[in-house]
């Protein structure tokens, strides 16, 4: 059965709700890039937050004017109306009193949380409106979800994305270097309105799949996993994108053939699971990778002090160290060094030899910045410069 949803084949209306929600993802994960490399993160908790009330009011002034007080349409205008207020609470806070941004970002999210909270008590003693199903707003639900709310979704969450791709090179710029942007002429605060503005659609785009609690979880975990795969921003948008992508799409397949199970949750479920697999496998940033470059550190670090210690007549006591030197040919059996065990150890005594003076000379400076004390010399440094060392080295009777 999840074969099949994955697949597209449980039907018109689950294909769309799939498709919705991958589209969401996709958007989310991109928007959320920047919102984690300007380390405003913290932005979309009160946006989300912030939404609350105003699905709450919408649906009682729906109600009030004889509507459908669960019409997806109006529900979503009032969250957006409700967190951009939040949004500009939070601005005013900053500027106009010393409260820092995390604090005034603290006092905006409890107070707007607790007043929807509120009104979602007060629409639940309402006789009229259909307010059953109200709640799923904070989790998310697919269950029931109507075509039109479908194509809703999927059309936000399409249009958020087209709107990352073009405004991507000046939001990266603000997120990175403010100050620069400044002094280049560009208007930094128009571009942050602009950051906040798409993180904020998405948030009120997301809520009948993914929920106004968990939806910065899908807007911050792709951006986190996705970081783990690149250095290159352009590529880490691609990749938060694709991350966030897969997580709607497999959230919402596993919520179609589990429909007790709430959506939002399993979405962001499977984001994690995503940000697990980046952790441990990532090639460049991965916690295998890591492991295997410490590995392979403490395995140059072991052979150059045994060619030291052959170079030097000194014992060699290690275990590792001689398995490494006779594993590399440079002892044999019987631990008596081999013609290359010889020659490579006398290279690395007069490497050992250079990078000591290249040390304790200021104009070598930034050549030893760039010598890590194992790599052989010719590797880092130009012949010229070697031969400069090896004219010093010479009158100390060192060929």
């Amino acid at each position: 059965m999840l074969w099949e949803a994955l697949f597209l084949q449980l039907g018109y209306n689950a294909t769309l709700v799939t498709i919705g929600a991958a589209l969401l993802g996709m958007a989310a994960g991109a928007t959320g890039v920047f919102l984690f490399l300007g380390k405003r993160a913290l932005v979309s908790d009160a946006i989300s937050h912030a939404t609350l009330p105003g699905v709450g009011l919408a649906f009682i002034v729906m109600v009030v004017l004889g509507g459908d007080g669960r019409a997806l349409l109006g529900l979503l205008l009032g969250s957006a109306l409700s967190a951009g207020l939040g949004l500009l609470c939070v601005s005013w806070l900053t500027r106009a009193t010393r409260l820092s941004e995390d604090a005034a970002i603290g006092a905006v999210l409890s107070v707007f949380f607790g007043f929807g909270i509120v009104l979602l008590t007060v629409i639940q003693s309402m006789t009229a409106g259909r307010q059953a199903g109200l709640e799923t707003f904070l989790l998310g639900s697919t269950a029931g979800m109507l075509w039109n709310d479908a194509v809703i979704i999927a059309l936000g969450g399409a249009a958020v994305l087209a709107l990352v791709v073009l405004m991507r090179r000046p939001m990266a710029a603000v997120a990175f270097d403010p100050e620069y942007v400044a002094a280049s002429g560009g208007d930094v605060r128009r571009i942050e309105l602009a950051m906040m503005g798409l993180a904020m659609a998405i948030t009120v785009v997301g809520l009948k799949v993914v929920g106004l609690i968990l939806i910065v979880a899908l807007l911050i975990i792709p951006a986190v996993a996705a970081r783990f795969w690149s250095e290159r921003v352009g590529r880490v948008v691609l990749i938060a994108g694709a991350l966030g992508g897969a997580s709607g799409w497999i959230g919402a397949g596993v919520s179609a053939t589990a429909p007790n199970l709430p959506t939002g949750p399993i979405i962001v479920l499977v984001s994690f699971a995503l940000f697990l697999v980046s952790l441990l496998l990532a090639p460049g940033r991965g916690v295998l990778a890591a492991a295997l470059r410490h590995r392979r550190f403490q395995r140059r670090v072991h052979l150059r002090q045994g060619l030291l210690a052959l170079a030097q007549g000194q014992p060699i006591y290690e275990g590792l160290t001689l398995r490494l030197m006779r594993g590399a040919g440079h002892l044999r059996a019987d631990g008596v060094a081999t013609e290359t065990g010889r020659a490579q150890a006398a290279r690395a005594l007069l490497d050992e030899r250079r990078w000591h003076l290249l040390r304790s000379d200021p104009r070598h400076e930034a050549a030893a910045a760039r010598y890590d004390g194992l790599t052989p010399l010719e590797r880092v440094l130009t012949p010229d410069q070697i031969a400069e060392l090896d004219r010093e080295l010479r009158p100390e009777g060192i060929t």
